[in-house]
C-alpha cells in the first residue's frame, strides 16, 4: 500500500514537471505576434545567392514578409499579385519584399516560380526560426513592418496584394 502511494506521488510529480517544461518552452518558441508590436529579428538566406540578410539591416524600410510554400494552393493563388506588387514597389529604396519558404524544397519552389515567370526574391530559413518567431500558424501568412520596425499588419491566408487599397497603404507607410 505504501509503495503504491509513493509510485502515485512520483508519477504525479513527473507529470507536473513535464507539463511545466512543455508549456514554458512552447511560449518561447511560438510568441503571439499581434499588430503594433516590435517585429522579431530575422536572419534568412537568399535562395539564389545564399547571401544572408538580417532584418536589422532593414531599419528605415517598409518590409513586406510573406511566408509561403509551392505546395500550398492558397499561396499559388496569391503569387501573381505578390509578383505584380514586387515589380511595382521594388523601385522604391525604402521598400523590401522578403518571401520566405516554409517547409518546402528550394529547387521545387524555384522551378515553380520560373514556370510562372515570377521575379520576386525568395529566402530560406532552414531551421524555421522565422516562422516560430512570427508565430506562423500555416501558409500563406504575410506581415508588414513599418520603417520603425513595428509590425503594423498581419494577414493569415491568401489575399490580392496588387489591389489599389494595399498599394495605397504601403505608399502611406513609405511617406517620410
Amino acid at each position: 500500500m505504501k509503495n503504491k502511494k509513493i509510485i502515485l506521488i512520483a508519477v504525479f510529480a513527473v507529470a507536473a514537471a513535464l507539463i511545466y517544461f512543455l508549456s514554458r518552452g512552447s511560449k518561447e518558441e511560438q510568441p503571439s505576434m499581434g499588430e503594433n508590436s516590435a517585429a522579431p529579428q530575422l536572419e534568412i538566406s537568399d535562395v539564389m545567392t545564399n547571401q544572408k540578410i538580417a532584418s536589422s539591416s532593414l531599419q528605415g524600410k517598409v518590409v513586406f514578409i510573406n511566408i509561403w510554400a509551392s505546395w500550398c494552393e492558397p499561396c499559388r493563388e496569391e503569387m501573381p499579385s505578390i509578383d505584380a506588387l514586387y515589380r511595382e514597389m521594388s523601385a522604391s529604396q525604402d521598400f523590401r519584399m522578403l518571401t520566405i519558404l516554409y517547409r518546402d524544397s528550394p529547387p521545387t519552389a524555384l522551378e515553380y516560380m520560373k514556370s510562372q515567370g515570377f521575379v520576386f526574391p525568395v529566402y530560406i530559413d532552414p531551421d524555421g526560426l522565422s516562422a516560430r518567431k512570427y508565430g506562423v500558424t500555416g501558409v500563406p501568412e504575410t506581415f508588414i513592418v513599418d520603417k520603425k520596425g513595428m509590425l503594423v499588419k498581419r494577414v493569415i491566408g491568401g489575399m490580392d496584394w496588387n489591389s489599389q487599397e494595399v498599394k495605397d497603404y504601403l505608399h502611406l507607410l513609405l511617406k517620410p
